[in-house]
């Protein structure tokens, strides 16, 4: 295995015939997995739409380079390539047609970028103090990405397991690689580890607010107020009374909890489930009880 990953970092010849036809190569593999509805929502439909692949991709460059300038060089021109066949290879499977173009512009500005960024990242390779404040910020956007991904995951379960497992491999092999010491190696782990620690602590699992219909379609009026077992879970108000009665329903955690609305004489029982669906969407279901 270390002789493999030496030659894969470092022993590979990226002549300008091989570097184009890796180019083509991530392209069309990119378009495959946006073009077959097979892949949407998974780990492999995110590499046409998020930097973690192509990260892996521009740093197996990088360090088969034998200068800052041909790592640029070489960088850009993969992009330069890469980037708009994706979007030329969807064109004829795609109702968008040549608009699909339309969305170029982001991953342009991304390609223009990789010439200093590649420029600068060959350092790595040198493996010192500076090597490793370069890495540091891949490592701590991999870990950012891990903890989303992981998230998912173990949300709904398999979903993304590819991806996060994916961005560990990668923070993992970098502090390997391109480290010479145990103390590089423990400062690249937490740079990773406080990012992902970061991300974990500021942002929530979900977030909606949405008004819904109730089920068994009731009649509210003025006086309806809503009792939540559990508040932790969803706030649910009356947000319309009359023949159009809607309810709003906010909520940052999973789970499920009873829901009661009163109105008058009348009780309304239901119970109000907050989940993830097989491709990730957050999901509000509002089931009528028996009182």
């Amino acid at each position: 295995m270390k002789k493999l990953i030496q030659k894969l970092y470092g022993g590979l010849r990226f002549t300008w015939p091989r570097l184009i036809a890796y180019a083509v190569g991530a392209a069309a593999l990119t378009a495959v997995f946006l073009i077959f509805p097979f892949f949407e929502g998974t780990s492999f439909h995110r590499m046409g739409v998020y930097l973690e692949a192509w990260i892996f991709l521009a740093i197996l460059i990088m360090a088969n380079c034998k200068t800052p300038l041909e790592s640029a060089l070489k960088t850009f021109v993969f992009f330069l390539i890469s980037q708009p066949l994706i979007y030329l290879f969807q064109v004829p499977f795609s109702s968008m047609g040549w608009s699909l173009f339309g969305y170029y512009s982001y991953w342009f500005f991304l390609t223009l970028l990789t010439f200093p960024a590649a420029f600068v990242g060959w350092y790595i390779t040198k493996k010192n103090w500076l090597s490793l404040l370069i890495l540091a910020p891949v490592l701590a956007f991999l870990g950012t990405v891990f903890i989303e991904t992981a998230r998912e995951t173990m949300l709904c379960f398999p979903r993304l397991l590819i991806a996060a497992l994916f961005c560990l491999g990668q923070i993992l092999l970098y502090v390997y690689l391109f480290t010479s010491n145990v103390w590089q190696k423990l400062v690249g782990l937490l740079a990773a580890l406080a990012a992902a620690a970061f991300i974990l602590l500021t942002t929530k699992a979900v977030d909606v607010n949405w008004t819904m219909y109730l089920p068994d379609d009731p009649v509210l009026t003025e006086s309806a107020s809503v009792t939540v077992e559990d508040a932790g879970i969803a706030q649910v108000s009356v947000e319309s009374t009359g023949e159009s009665s809607m309810v709003r329903v906010s909520s940052t955690r999973l789970g499920s909890t009873p829901m009661t609305i009163r109105d008058g004489e009348n009780e309304y029982h239901y119970l109000v489930t907050i989940r993830k669906d097989a491709e990730g969407n957050t999901v509000i279901d509002i089931t009528p009880q028996n009182g």
